[in-house]
């Protein structure tokens, strides 16, 4: 970030699993929940699995931060354990990472913690051992590379910051890529915040992404927002490249466009399973 430099009046703020990276479904089926399975010695594996596939990617809390999505599932499942320092850390933390996460246990530990942790790190572990599946969407290459020549782009994703390098990198699209904004710079609406320092109008910044969390980020910051819908991510990208990135460089992106795109974006998600 620090050799970062805007070049362009509009910057496109692009999340990754999702949206650039057909890698949502695969990472919590074969990662995520069956982990958190493990770590937490979860008994009711089938209901566990369901109501984290239910909270993480079929509803309106899809695309939420790892730990806030365990919690929230350790909740529904109605899990015996002790999970109220992690609640707390999840509730208070200004910035949701392993890196995080071990500061607070170098102070005072705790066995939630120290399993939230290893589980992490275990997710960490098992996502790198099947990355060779993880394939972009298709033409994502070419739309990136349309919309560069308007506007600066940037990664803003709650992934780790080795893995949006690793897997954009392996699908040949860091090139398009201005700066990246990953787990470790904190949330993404501190991110988009972050943004407007380097002298963006609010007005100009676009953020993309197909979860409720990137929505509700883009509120907070104050900023614009478009929809990949799920089921419907190549639609959403020519929608993307062909009209809303020429109405954000012309200023004629309108308060109606965007109640528009929000209305057809939580109808979709309303129907998605």
């Amino acid at each position: 970030m620090k050799n970062f430099n805007k070049q362009k009046e509009v910057i496109i703020c692009i999340d990754s699993d999702g949206c650039v990276m057909d890698t949502m479904n695969i990472k919590h089926e074969k990662c995520f929940g069956p982990d958190a399975v493990q770590i937490f010695q979860i008994e009711e594996r089938e209901r566990f699995l369901s109501l984290w596939n239910e909270i993480n990617l079929f509803s309106e809390t899809r695309g939420c931060n790892r730990f806030k999505g365990l919690v929230l599932t350790l909740e529904r499942y109605g899990y015996q354990g002790d999970i109220n320092q992690l609640k707390t850390w999840v509730n208070n933390t200004k910035e949701l990472s392993n890196r995080a996460l071990k500061q607070v246990l170098e102070q005072s530990s705790s066995a939630d913690l120290i399993l939230a942790l290893q589980w992490s790190e275990q997710v960490n572990q098992n996502i790198s051992a099947i990355k060779e599946k993880f394939k972009a969407f298709p033409n994502i290459k070419e739309n990136l590379a349309f919309i560069k020549r308007f506007a600066d782009v940037a990664v803003v994703s709650a992934a780790n910051n080795e893995a949006i390098i690793d897997e954009w990198g392996k699908n040949n699209l860091l090139e398009n890529v201005d700066i990246v904004f990953g787990q470790d710079q904190g949330s993404k609406a501190h991110s988009l915040n972050t943004l407007k320092s380097y002298g963006y109008l609010p007005e100009n910044i676009l953020m993309v992404g197909d979860s409720p969390g990137d929505l509700n980020s883009a509120i907070e910051a104050g900023v614009r927002f478009f929809p990949i819908l799920c089921n419907a991510e190549n639609e959403s990208w020519q929608l993307l490249v062909l009209e809303a990135l020429g109405k954000l460089i012309y200023g004629k992106f309108s308060n109606s466009d965007q109640q528009c795109l929000i209305e057809q974006f939580q109808h979709n998600l309303s129907k998605v399973k």
